[in-house]
């Protein structure tokens, strides 16, 4: 007995010291960022984490595939390669010896194969680093609405992280609020904006490298600087291009006080000069959308009509935009929402706005059933681009004595929200959805629909007929509400036609029959 007692002492300082080193050895490295997705493509992404202190890493995924780095480092990034096209894989990371991160919540979907039409989900946050409560309500309204759809890829424009994009404002304005879902589920393609550059001069002398050295926003993210994602190769990571299936899009910088020969508004600037080879190369793409911070039409928080920025960027860029066929421009820097109609050669101030000269359309574009909202119609002889403010889903508010903008089919500055594009085929539906949940604004676009198409055919065989458009489907003759659907044509001519039960969309098939 005595021998127990005298024992029982040292026994629990042995246990204690045991449990001590067993706690120390399981959770001696501290997560302090991420994982979060990057430079997507079909067949490749890049995970990326922060630590402390330096390991190494460790990428575990799919089948139990192994990617390993031996290095000893803090800023986590590791390529994964070989990947199968529009595929879902777990992952976990950690160093060669223990796992920091991975549960049914760390997966991520491949892109899609380039030029591959689908469905599609895009999200855009604009203006969004600023860690309030409108920020926060916005992402669960956004991961509301998706439901267990896949966001597919989401977009920043700009003014991540205010006040001057720092790397802690980044961590507790950024990272930290959408760590649990959005940045290490979907990948995300940023644009810069002024408050990622601090507001500073960078003389023009001065070397991308240098920046990129002392910016937080270059030295958080990864970019598709080589054409990995898709487009032509930057080869700098202030402005890139990529694809998802059959979108093409632009990340450009607009930052003012760039060096010169990276200016948006320069046209013989080395940026609009890639900006040019790059629409040249993917013409044929059958979206193309452009994405910066500094818009060129605003009555926000900022004027079109008075910041120098903004003014030359519409009366020098953005011709170039409309001339390549770029569908859809989407800006920040006005914390608010506002949304033109589709639109073309307009470059002087608001007061020289014409609906009737600027407007290709007299639709809203809401496509809801209601007055004049038929779908934007593009085809090789109807161009136009639709320009889009969503620089609320942080920052709020603020408007000029001329808001709205005479431009704008809809505008709203008391509202949060972040925009998400939908894109099915030849059909791109973009809804702002807000911080209380409700989609206030939304517009539907269509490419290539209204054919009128003449099919010989031998009577009595069957013949498939499939309508040009994504909705809602009413054949003549037919009781099928389907986007195809098969005939058995007699001997003669037989015309089927179908529309969209708004009626605003109508496709002719002629069937000339033979015996």
């Amino acid at each position: 007995m005595m021998f127990v007692r005298s024992c029982f002492p040292l026994v629990l300082l042995l246990m204690g010291s045991l449990i001590a080193t067993a706690q120390k050895d399981d959770n001696p490295t501290a997560l302090l960022r991420g994982p979060y997705l990057q430079v997507a493509s079909p067949t490749s992404i890049t995970i990326r984490w922060r630590t402390d202190p330096a390991t190494t890493s460790r990428v575990q995924y799919g089948d139990g595939q192994l990617k390993e780095d031996t290095a000893l480092t803090t800023e986590h990034i590791v390529r994964l390669t070989g990947l199968r096209p529009h595929t879902r894989y777990s992952y976990t990371i950690g160093d060669l010896t223990k796992v920091l991160q991975g549960d049914t919540s760390n997966y991520f979907y491949t892109l899609p194969e380039t030029g591959k039409a689908g469905i599609y989900r895009i999200g855009v946050f604009g203006d969004c680093g600023n860690n309030s409560v409108n920020q926060r309500n916005i992402k669960q309204s956004v991961l509301k609405y998706l439901g267990e759809n896949y966001m597919d890829a989401w977009l920043l424009l700009g003014d991540n992280a205010y006040e001057n994009g720092t790397d802690a404002e980044y961590q507790s304005k950024f990272f930290n609020i959408y760590k649990d879902d959005l940045l290490k589920q979907n990948p995300v393609f940023p644009s810069p904006g002024n408050h990622d550059y601090s507001n500073q001069m960078f003389p023009g002398a001065e070397k991308m490298a240098e920046r990129i050295s002392k910016m937080a926003y270059y030295k958080n993210f990864s970019m598709p600087t080589h054409g990995e994602s898709g487009g032509i190769a930057s080869n700098t990571p202030a402005f890139y291009s990529f694809d998802i299936g059959n979108i093409h899009f632009l990340s450009l910088n607009s930052y003012p006080q760039e060096a010169e020969q990276y200016r948006l508004f320069d046209t013989l600037s080395q940026q609009v000069q890639w900006i040019k080879r790059d629409l040249k190369a993917n013409k044929n793409k059958q979206w193309i959308i452009a994405y910066w911070h500094h818009p060129p039409y605003t009555m926000g928080s900022h004027s079109s009509d008075e910041n120098k920025e903004l003014i030359l960027i519409r009366e020098n860029f953005i011709r170039i935009l409309e001339r390549n066929g770029v569908d859809l421009v989407l800006c920040g820097h006005s914390h608010d929402y506002e949304r033109s109609g589709l639109m073309k050669g307009h470059y002087g101030k608001e007061n020289t706005f014409s609906a009737v000269k600027h407007n290709l359309s007299t639709s809203s574009g809401l496509y809801d059933g209601s007055d004049s909202s038929c779908p934007y119609v593009k085809d090789a002889s109807h161009g136009g681009t639709v320009y889009v403010v969503t620089g609320s889903s942080g920052k709020l508010g603020g408007t000029q004595p001329a808001f709205p903008h005479n431009a704008m089919q809809y505008s709203n500055a008391t509202e949060g929200g972040a925009s998400l594009l939908e894109v099915q085929g030849n059909r791109l539906d973009l809804k702002w959805i807000c911080a209380d949940g409700v989609i206030r604004d939304h517009f539907t676009m269509m490419k290539n629909v209204n054919q009128r198409k003449v099919i010989k055919a031998k009577a009595g065989t069957k013949v498939t007929l499939t309508a040009s458009f994504i909705g809602d489907y009413k054949w003549s003759d037919q009781d099928q509400t389907t986007q195809s659907i098969t005939v058995v044509p007699n001997a003669g001519t037989t015309t089927y036609d179908v529309q969209d039960k708004e009626s605003c969309i109508k496709d002719s098939f002629t069937i000339i029959a033979t015996k």
